[in-house]
């Protein structure tokens, strides 16, 4: 087997990184998270892995990795990353999409449920030694609107079925998922605005890609129901976050539970943290356990592949950004 040199855009002190022990032993790999690093090394790979650090650094070693036949992020989200050489360059682009999808979905349906059977009223009523009787309803029976069909829509579609609820997908290509089990009908992006008013829940999954910069905004907010919550998993500016503090605050829609944010962290001083319709997640519905070892055990599988000449997993569309 020849030998192949893979830069790791890196941390070198990480733990995960002894991982790649794993690797076949004609693999050198060369570790670091400045430009400097690979300076000698560059111009004999022919893998790169961005697992943490500075994206601007691939963008810097670019020039020098002319022999580069392949890059893998770590990550689902490619905003970050990508810049004009890398997407108009014949590279194949692999990113970490579905290893944290199940986490994440869970957190969705645990969010509907904070929601319809009002958690945080019983938290209030618990602290204050008060018994009160109130009605809560039922996820059966109600809509989740999904927005970005893809792995983490899919998973929180699969779980929203098996609590008895109406699933409606948006996505840019909804023929992709005709026929599919899980969802009660699929719709395009430009179709979005006229499902939203049958939509008890409305998860935002989509990537920040070219068309997705505030989907959800005044006048998606505006279609909702008064009943209606936002949760948003994908990317923070796909919801337009100045319009849903109004819509929140206003009481036009019922509330929202939100992993990503505009900026991150959250400042300080946004409304968001004092409002009592609203349930915050600091950017970390993935993280699980073991979230960063089954993100490099992901990319020592995909590089088994890469080896044995087999298709890689989770090739993107660099110019759609996912």
């Amino acid at each position: 087997m020849d030998n192949i040199t893979l830069l790791v855009l890196a941390n070198p002190t990480d733990p995960q990184l002894a991982m790649l022990e794993k690797l076949p032993d004609s693999t050198s790999i060369v570790v670091g998270n400045a430009v400097e690093a690979f300076k000698k090394a560059a111009p004999e790979a022919e893998a790169i892995f961005y697992w943490s650090g500075p994206g601007k650094v691939l963008e810097q070693i670019w020039p020098l990795a002319k022999r580069v036949k392949w890059v893998h992020c770590r990550n689902a989200g490619l905003d970050n990353l990508l810049f004009p050489e890398l997407v108009e360059s014949p590279v194949p682009l692999t990113n970490g999409s579905g290893v944290f999808s199940q986490s994440i979905a869970e957190f969705v349906i645990g969010a509907a449920v904070y929601f319809v059977k009002d958690f945080r009223r019983l938290i209030r009523n618990q602290e204050a030694g008060r018994w009160e009787h109130f009605d809560v309803d039922e996820l059966r029976g109600q809509t989740m609107c999904i927005v970005g069909y893809g792995d983490i829509g899919r998973a929180c579609a699969q779980r929203a079925h098996a609590m008895g609820m109406r699933v409606l997908a948006v996505r840019r290509r909804p023929g992709l998922s005709q026929g599919d089990p899980y969802i009660s009908g699929v719709y395009s992006m430009e179709q979005m605005i006229e499902i939203l008013p049958q939509s008890d829940f409305v998860v935002a999954a989509a990537p920040l890609a070219p068309g997705t910069r505030h989907l959800i905004g005044e006048a998606a907010l505006a279609a909702m129901k008064n009943t209606a919550v936002v949760m948003n998993v994908g990317r923070g500016p796909v919801v337009d976050e100045v319009a849903l503090i109004r819509a929140l605050e206003s009481g036009r829609i019922r509330g929202a539970a939100l992993d990503v944010f505009e900026v991150e962290p959250l400042p300080a001083d946004s409304p968001l943290w004092k409002l009592e319709n609203v349930l915050l997640s600091p950017h970390s519905t993935d993280h699980t356990r073991t979230w960063l070892e089954d993100a490099m055990q992901f990319f020592i599988d995909n590089f088994g592949r890469y080896v044995a000449g087999q298709p890689l997993v989770n090739v993107v569309d660099k110019r759609a950004g996912y």
